[in-house]
This record gives structure tokens, C-alpha cells and sequence, in this order.
């Protein structure tokens, strides 16, 4: 008796294709505005010094802490204090202040604003919060933290965790970082860009924590020594206001 010969195989699915209902608008998701980046490499030594894993680590429980502002609102300054301000002598950089409005601000430095940022932090105040404050009157950041403990030779801009004070009172913490594509993006996209206050187009906003807001000047880099580092707002000449924000690194 012949053996029964072989069933035939069932046919191999094929996908259902998901074509539009008549009449329907096919969906597309915005895309982030992006352009090449062109931005050359920082000369400062601490642009090329990582986090560590434990600060990475520190970084992302960082980001779930609620933001706890106070007013970073200062009284009102003569104009006999306000001329004292503006430092001889120092080195001129490139500062932004930038991120969500609803969430928290970045601040960069680069040395020029076709360089990459040789200092990139991010701080427990608002973006929105910070970009009002700043357009009442002058603000102060100090940013501390402690020596480094047996007379290591670590540059103060190196430190990566600084306790954060907005005009006197404590707000939180800034951490230092390293730019991300994202935030390349956004100084490539201000690369020409020298003293302004805005918002970066809708493509780049977040539904949740709103339009990517931006302030970027010239800022007055004094050194005042291994331990002491401060940043003077440089207005536009004919403002006799004095700068806006006034930034310290000091070590305790």
C-alpha cells in the first residue's frame, strides 16, 4: 500500500496593511528641527573630563526631585552699585541659559558661540521662573561646594555637584553634565546668535513642559583664584542698568 502522500501547507500570512480610511488625514508626528553640527571642540581642559558613574547615578535621582523656588528677585540697585560690577580684565564667553519652561534650566558657557560648551550645568530653578526674575532686576547665583580633601588638584569647574543658591536663599543643587545631542542642536541653532531673549521654533516644544526657551549673551570671566570663579552678564552698550545675572563658583 502507497504512503498517503503529504498534506499541502497552509499559505504563509501576510500582514494586514494598514491603508487610511476614505476621508482620513494620515497622522504625522513632528520632527525636531535639526541642522549638521558644525561646532568646534573646546580648548578648556574640563570639557574633556566625564562624569563618573556614581554622578550619573546622582544626575538621574536629581531630575525627580520637585523644584522648590524661592523669589530669585533682587531690591532695587543705585547706579553708583551697578558700576562696580563690570569687571576689567576679564575674558569674554558666550552664556546661555536655556530649556523647558516648565522645566528645569540649563546654563552653558563656551568660549566662543562656535564652540562646543566647556561647562554645561543644570539647575533646580524653572526656566520660565528664572527668564521673568531676570527681566525685573538683578539676580545673583552662587553655586558651592567643598575643597577637595587632601590638597587633590581638582579644577573648580571640574566639580561636579555644587549646592545652588538664587540671591541668598538655598534652592537646590546644580549638576554638572555633558551636552547631549539635544542641546548641541540648540547651540548649533544659536551659533549666530550674540545677545537675545526667546523661544526656539514649535518643532522643538514639549506638550508637557511647554516652549524651549532660550537667553544668551556675553558674559565677563574673572578668575579670581583656584578656588573663586565668577561670570558678569555683559549688556549691550547704552544700558546703564548693569548686568542681569551675576554667577559664582566659590569652593568652601
Amino acid at each position: 500500500m502507497a504512503p498517503p502522500s503529504p498534506l499541502p501547507l497552509p499559505p504563509h500570512p501576510r500582514p494586514a496593511s494598514k491603508e487610511p480610511s476614505p476621508g482620513s488625514t494620515p497622522s504625522k508626528s513632528p520632527l525636531p528641527l535639526r541642522r549638521p553640527i558644525s561646532l568646534q571642540p573646546a580648548n578648556s581642559k574640563s570639557s574633556k573630563h566625564g562624569s563618573s558613574k556614581f554622578y550619573r547615578k546622582f544626575r538621574s535621582v536629581f531630575r525627580s526631585f520637585p523644584i522648590i523656588v524661592p523669589s530669585c528677585k533682587m531690591p532695587t540697585v543705585s547706579h553708583s552699585r551697578s558700576s562696580e560690577t563690570f569687571i576689567h580684565g576679564g575674558t569674554r564667553i558666550t552664556g546661555t541659559l536655556f530649556g523647558y519652561r516648565k522645566a528645569r534650566v540649563n546654563l552653558a558657557f563656551q568660549e566662543s558661540s562656535n564652540c562646543h560648551p566647556f561647562l554645561l550645568l543644570e539647575l533646580a530653578i524653572p526656566t520660565g521662573k528664572l527668564l521673568q526674575e531676570m527681566g525685573m532686576g538683578l539676580n545673583r547665583i552662587a553655586l558651592e561646594c567643598e575643597k577637595p580633601p587632601n590638597n587633590e588638584k581638582t579644577r573648580i569647574m571640574d566639580e561636579p555637584i555644587w549646592s545652588l543658591f538664587c540671591n541668598g536663599k538655598k534652592t537646590g543643587y546644580g549638576v554638572k553634565r555633558e551636552p547631549t545631542d539635544e542641546d548641541l542642536n540648540v547651540m548649533q541653532l544659536l551659533h549666530s546668535v550674540t545677545v537675545a531673549v526667546g523661544v526656539l521654533p514649535n518643532e522643538m516644544s514639549d506638550p508637557h513642559d511647554g516652549e524651549l526657551s532660550y537667553m544668551r549673551a556675553d558674559f565677563e570671566r574673572v578668575i579670581g583664584s583656584k578656588d573663586s570663579e565668577t561670570y558678569y552678564m555683559m549688556m549691550p552698550d547704552g544700558n546703564s542698568n548693569g548686568p542681569e545675572l551675576s554667577v559664582f563658583f566659590v569652593r568652601v
